[in-house]
């Protein structure tokens, strides 16, 4: 997600930043401790923070909400690396997008991160490991993830613009017309984005099901030997 530099006012941008930062700093200090107990990890920490910057380097703007349309690639971060971690290399992505591809601000950067990295990552991950739960297949589970991740994202961004710029005036409507904004857009990408996850996972799972027991994202194989 990318909210145009200086459309939100002071006070706002300043709030979402102040509701990013604690997972931003929880991120960190997982991150850290992932590594010292496993160096390797730093491997698929880039793989993923790659994936994540590539998939929503891709924007279609949307000039009547101030922002643009895009897959997020939250949702599959999320499942391999979980939330947490996922908010912490979507918040890399969107820096480097604001500072060198104009994408997104700095003042904004802080909703960016709401909407993306912890609304698009919490939704993929609990989706999936939900689904699991019912036994649906791995592409199933992926490719539900992945679209409510993508769209949950355009609510919550729809939620940002309206709550900062509807003033005085009823905040409903406002909210109801950015949502609709994004339809065009999100409702197509939401679904590439959904096959995208649920069809790394499969691909995953048939060259390396290893990697993805040693994640816990499936059930460990007891014949199997995981790096």
């Amino acid at each position: 997600m990318h909210i145009s530099e200086g459309i939100l006012p002071l006070k706002w941008a300043v709030l979402w930043y102040l509701v990013a930062i604690p997972f931003l700093a929880k991120g960190i200090a997982d991150i850290k401790k992932k590594l010292v107990a496993n160096p390797a990890f730093k491997v698929l920490l880039g793989l993923m923070g790659a994936v994540v910057f590539i998939i929503s380097c891709m924007p279609v703007p949307v000039l009547t909400a101030g922002t643009c349309s895009h897959p997020c690639g939250t949702g599959i971060s999320a499942i391999l690396l979980g939330p947490i971690m996922s908010v912490f290399i979507s918040s890399i992505a969107l820096l480097l997008q604001a500072l060198f591809l104009a994408h997104g601000g700095l003042t904004t950067l802080g909703a960016d991160i709401v909407s993306m990295g912890i609304v698009g990552s919490f939704t993929g991950y609990f989706t999936f490991k939900l689904l699991r739960k019912f036994n649906l297949s791995l592409f199933i589970s992926g490719f539900t993830a992945g679209l409510l991740a993508d769209w949950l994202t355009y609510a919550t961004t729809s939620f940002e613009l309206s709550s900062a710029l509807a003033g005085s005036k009823p905040m409903l409507p406002l909210f109801l017309s950015l949502l609709a904004a994004f339809i065009p857009t999100q409702l197509p990408l939401g679904i590439l984005e959904g096959f995208l996850t649920g069809g790394m996972l499969v691909f995953i799972n048939k060259r390396r099901p290893d990697i993805l027991e040693s994640l816990g994202v499936i059930a460990r194989n007891p014949n199997s030997t995981c790096l």
